[in-house]
This record gives structure tokens, C-alpha cells and sequence, in this order.
């Protein structure tokens, strides 16, 4: 059934393809414009298997990356679109990953196996073209997703950096929401104010509470991008929570501030909340932040009850209808879904996989998801290895009907047990709270 309705989107679609052959004569190139402007591009093999991987940012870079090489020397045809026309626009996103297909199917034949997948924003459009394209696509793997939703996500980094400016830089002119149109002043205000108070350990000690409050991983790349050293102590996992914030060449601060001016610019507004938000229930009883304001010599229940106290900020409704239409994420799974997250992820956070598989299973789906950790720092860090490995096991699901094992021990690599921490911010089709 999924065939043939590729199939008949395919007939459908404007023409325009152009296919061209490839280096050494061992996969051509289909490409081209969708009808809302944005490039696609595939590659197929010589001897193509009748599988092809379908993803947002393929067009941009996909030919560079080694897992394309990987993949195509197995026969299976590897493309997508990319972001520059859509951006934040996730309804056009995904309905364009359908587009796409149906643009390679036309001028490759009908596929066996279609997989959405793909990379950050990649990641969240394809776990959108399973719930909303499940009569087009057999299969989704999102790497290191939002899977939070556009809501949810966006409520979980107003958390983070409301936090930070309440406690560390109250009066100052360091925008929340409401980004202006000079990001990259922003971003570096941002940053320069988060180094002057990691330089002192009250500083430090409400960067770990705001860190804990937004859920971001106790670990993250250094200046350079290198990979620093799985935190142990409480002083290292301090250090990594400031990393992820300003560290790196994705700090959380930095994208807290370019998508947020994107998002607010397409939505007319900001659709982000905090109103009703508890601080203090969303810390929990965290001791790694406790033994830090015991070291500063602070009293982190006044600096909850500042939270507490402190102005809220209200959504524009509107802005808030705009990222709902994008994509909530229901859980009603027709086709499997392989989820690979990164441990240390300061972008798409690990607590952000819990509201996904806990709203798949609320529906009653569960069976048709599998949720897998990889060990590593920073956003969408993996190895070509271990996205091939996550790729073959839905191909194994697909083949037999059945799930091969997930398991750390089986999938190798820096595959590791990992649960969650519930997510403090659901936002889902069934628990949609007000704002």
C-alpha cells in the first residue's frame, strides 16, 4: 500500500528531474528544485537494492559525508533536500521529504524500503514524515532530534537562559525572547557575560542550577571542539554544564539565540512560556548544584524563591499555533521508529527522547519504537559507524517483521544503557498545557 502511494505522488509531482552520472560510473544522480524552490538530490547505485535513505540536509552536504560512500557501496540510494528555503517552516520540511521521494521515485522506480532520516533538525522532520507520511515512508531513524517538539523544546531553552539572566544578570540588556536582528552581538554578549561568571562559584553555581532547570547535559566540547573527558566529580560536571552552554562551536546559548530570531520571525512572535512554571520542583532535589551553592557559601532557596518571584514571560498565541502546526508529536506510530541520541548533547537533550517514547507509549505504540543512547559530547557527534549500525538494524526490522537487538553490547560502538530524565516541559497532542 505504501508503494503505490508513492507511486501515485510520484505521477503526480511536476517534472524537471535531471540525472547525471556519477564519478567512476558506479551511482548516478538524480536532482532538482521542489515546487516550493529547495534543491533535492540522490545518489543511486548501479546496483541499486531498492532501498533509499531520505533526509532534510542531503543536498547540502550529503555527497561529503562518509556514511553517503558506506551506504551506496551497499547498494542502497542515499538523498533529501535542505533547509535553506523552509528553515523553521517543519510542516513544509517534512512534506517535502515526501516530495522528494516521490521526485526520485519518478525517475528511479518505486523504492522497497523508504527510510526517513536525518541529523538535528534532520532528526525531528524525519520522526515528523513517520507520524504525518506513514502511507509514503516504511521506516524513520532520527538522529539526535528535537523530540520534544517545536513547543516543548523551545519551553525547555526559555527555562534555561530565563534562569541565567534572573539570577546572574538581572537588569541587564541580554535578550530571552525578542532576539534582535544583530544574533551574532547577541550570541557573543551571551557568551562573554557566561565566562565572567564562571569565573566565581556563586556564578558557577547558578549556571548548574540553570543547567539543571533546562535539563542540559553535564558535558561538553571544549573551545576547540575536542571532546572532553566524561565528567565524575561534581567540579567537572559544573564545568561541563558551562561547556555546553558556551563551549564548543554549537554553544546552547549561541542557537538559543539564531533559531529563536528564525522561529520568532516566521511565527510573528515568541512562543515560548514560562507563566505557572515551578523552578523548584523542575531542580528536584539535584545534589551536584546543592554542593555547589554550599561551596559558594549561597542559599540556593533564595535564589529559587527569586525564580519564584521573578516576572513571567507569556507566549503570543499565535506564535504558539504556528510551531503546533508544525509538528506535535502524538504517538500514534504506524511504521518503526529507531530514535539514536547523543549522551552529552547540549542541543536536542536526552530528556527530550523521554517526552517522544513516553507519548508513543501512551498510545499504545511501543512496539513499533526503540530508543538507543550513544556515549559522546556535543550535538550530533557520532561516528559513521555508529549511524551505520542504527540503519541496519531498521533494515533488519524491515526485512523480517521483527526487532534485532538494541542492545549496547550487540549495536557496539559507544552504545550504552542510558534512561532519561522525564522531560519537565511536555508538549504533546495529548497533554497540551495552557499558556
Amino acid at each position: 500500500m505504501r508503494r503505490l502511494a508513492r507511486a501515485l505522488v510520484a505521477a503526480a509531482v511536476l517534472t524537471g528531474l535531471v540525472s547525471a552520472p556519477a564519478a567512476a560510473g558506479q551511482s548516478s544522480q538524480v536532482r532538482g528544485q521542489l515546487a516550493d524552490g529547495t534543491p533535492y538530490l540522490f545518489v543511486q547505485p548501479q546496483r541499486w537494492n531498492g532501498t533509499v535513505i531520505v533526509g532534510l540536509d542531503f543536498a547540502a552536504d550529503g555527497l561529503a559525508d562518509p556514511l553517503t560512500a558506506r551506504l551506496v557501496d551497499r547498494g542502497i540510494a542515499v538523498g533529501g533536500t535542505t533547509r535553506t528555503v523552509t528553515g523553521w517552516n517543519i510542516t513544509q520540511a517534512i512534506d517535502n521529504q515526501a516530495e522528494a521521494l516521490a521526485r526520485f521515485e519518478e525517475a528511479a522506480g518505486p523504492a522497497r524500503w523508504a527510510i526517513a532520516s536525518g541529523q538535528s533538525m534532520g532528526g525531528f522532520v524525519s520522526a515528523g514524515a513517520a507520524q504525518v507520511h506513514p502511507e509514503v515512508f516504511d521506516a524513520a531513524v532520527p538522529f539526535c532530534g528535537g523530540l520534544g517538539g517545536a513547543v516543548g523544546q523551545w519551553n525547555q531553552k526559555l527555562d534555561t537562559v530565563f534562569a541565567l539572566k534572573t539570577l546572574l544578570f538581572p537588569g541587564s540588556d541580554l535578550p530571552v525572547t525578542g532576539i534582535p536582528a544583530d544574533v551574532a552581538g547577541a550570541q557573543q554578549a551571551w557568551i562573554d557575560a557566561l565566562v565572567r561568571a564562571q569565573a566565581t562559584p556563586e556564578g558557577r553555581a547558578r549556571i548548574a542550577l540553570a543547567g539543571a532547570i533546562g535539563q542540559l547535559p553535564e558535558w561538553g566540547l571544549a573551545p576547540d571542539g575536542s571532546e572532553t573527558p566524561v565528567p565524575r566529580t561534581v567540579q567537572e560536571r559544573q564545568e561541563g554544564t558551562y561547556l555546553a552552554l558556551a563551549g564548543g562551536p554549537l554553544p546552547y546559548v549561541g542557537q538559543a539565540m539564531s533559531s529563536r530570531r528564525q522561529i520568532e520571525q516566521l511565527a510573528g512572535g515568541n512562543p515560548s512560556w514560562n507563566t505557572g512554571v515551578d523552578y523548584a520542583r523542575q531542580l528536584g532535589g539535584d545534589p551536584a548544584v546543592r554542593e555547589l551553592y554550599r561551596r559558594a557559601g549561597f542559599d540556593l532557596s533564595a535564589d529559587l524563591a527569586r525564580l519564584a518571584a521573578a516576572p513571567r514571560i507569556a507566549a503570543d498565541p499565535t506564535a504558539v499555533d504556528y510551531l503546533r502546526e508544525g509538528i506535535v508529536f502524538d504517538g500514534a506510530l504506524r511504521i518503526p521508529v529507531l530514535t539514536v541520541s547523543g549522551t552529552g548533547d547540549q542541543i536536542s537533550t536526552v530528556a527530550q527522547q523521554q517526552s517522544y517514547g513516553a507519548v508513543v507509549r501512551s498510545a499504545g505504540h511501543a512496539s513499533l519504537l526503540r530508543q538507543t543512547y550513544v556515549e559522546t559530547a556535543g550535538h550530533c557527534t557520532f561516528t559513521t559507524g555508529e549511524q551505520e549500525t542504527a540503519l541496519e538494524v531498521m533494515l533488519s526490522r524491515l526485512r523480517t517483521g521483527h526487532w534485532p537487538s538494541t542492545s549496547p553490547r550487540v549495536m557496539g560502538g559507544r552504545y550504552l544503557p542510558f534512561t532519561p530524565p522525564v522531560f519537565n516541559r511536555p508538549f504533546t497532542a495529548a497533554a497540551s498545557p495552557a499558556r
